[in-house]
């Protein structure tokens, strides 16, 4: 690594806002060979020129003590890891083992939030199968077995200095508006928050703001992501599945789609949120757009654009498209 966070350089937020972006723009758990070739050090190498303050742990990161040292050396934070639960096929007590070695992995980096996301019956990783139309759906009597569930994981969570933030996700059983709200609704709010992700609400509902609205009071973790509708309607009528619909780029980081960042990021900051926001978009980084040159990235604003000026320039996110050679996401 050539690079280490600089506060005095890095994206600076006037409302107390911490930026960082996901890993998944490097490479992808769910299919290896999407990014093979980027190292953690390139990863935060590029995480740390670009400004970024932190990251999430992804499933191809090096041992926990390899992992800390690299974030350290860098200056980044480490600040979640996403848990897959089975709490309703297996039950809760199955689960907790998994879930507690999760949470001592975090507590070692210094993490703050825990990811979980219900994976009963879950067909957002598999290839042959719709996105679209193809969701599960919790029988009535399974709505108090995961929310009975997902309590227990959240007390266990703070033991270690944890939050358990839950991620609606597409092709899960908690997707959409109305069974995001409804999970709350049935969970404790000491034990339970929500992360809220602009991808996936777009795409599960059509609307970012409505999850939003409901949901506000319980949102301690948040990551923005970019939809195109031309690749989502493409990807809709060709009946694809999620992974193969993020392959043909139905998402992108902020700025590259259709969804307004500045309506969300104004209402988070006028009820009072202070907490992470990563830049996130599921990608194939080789045919991510081209860099121009470096020093066209070290004159860019170090402040998203939706904060203040919406036609503002902001960062250039890199990320090597293939070795030896870069890219850039533009967040714009």
């Amino acid at each position: 690594m050539t690079h280490v966070y600089d506060p005095t350089t890095a994206i600076s937020d006037p409302n107390g806002i911490s930026w960082g972006m996901h890993p998944i723009a490097w490479r992808n758990d769910d299919i290896p060979e999407v990014g093979e070739w980027n190292t953690i050090d390139v990863m935060f190498d590029d995480l740390a020129e670009a400004g970024f303050a932190g990251t999430e742990v992804a499933g191809w990161y090096p041992s926990k003590e390899e992992t800390k040292e690299k974030a350290d050396a860098a200056g980044l934070k480490i600040v979640a890891q996403w848990f897959s639960s089975f709490i309703v096929r297996d039950g809760v007590d199955a689960v907790i083992p998994d879930f507690r070695a999760t949470c001592e992995y975090l507590q070692f980096l210094g993490a703050t939030r825990v990811v979980v996301s219900e994976q009963t019956g879950s067909v957002q990783g598999v290839r042959d199968i719709c996105i679209f139309d193809n969701k599960p759906v919790l029988k009535e009597e399974e709505w108090p077995v995961l929310a009975q569930g997902l309590n227990k994981l959240g007390e266990i969570a703070h033991e270690y200095g944890l939050d358990l933030v839950y991620h609606h996700h597409l092709g899960t059983v908690i997707q959409t508006r109305d069974e995001t709200l409804r999970l709350l609704e049935l969970t404790d709010s000491d034990k339970v928050s929500l992360l809220f992700d602009t991808g996936h609400a777009f795409v599960g509902d059509g609307d970012v703001m409505g999850l939003l609205h409901g949901a506000i009071d319980r949102i301690k973790h948040v990551h923005f992501k970019d939809v195109r509708p031309a690749k989502m309607e493409e990807s809709r009528a060709a009946k694809r599945s999620f992974l193969d619909s993020f392959l043909a780029g139905m998402f992108t980081v902020p700025g590259d789609g259709t969804i307004d960042f500045t309506e969300p990021y104004a209402f988070l900051v006028e009820h009072g949120y202070r907490g992470w926001i990563l830049v996130e978009a599921e990608q194939d980084p080789t045919i991510a757009p081209r860099s121009s040159t470096r020093a066209s990235r070290a004159t860019t604003s170090r402040q998203p654009c939706w904060v203040s000026e919406p036609r503002r320039a902001i960062p250039r996110i890199p990320a090597r498209n293939r070795k030896g050679a870069e890219a850039t996401f533009s967040v714009r």
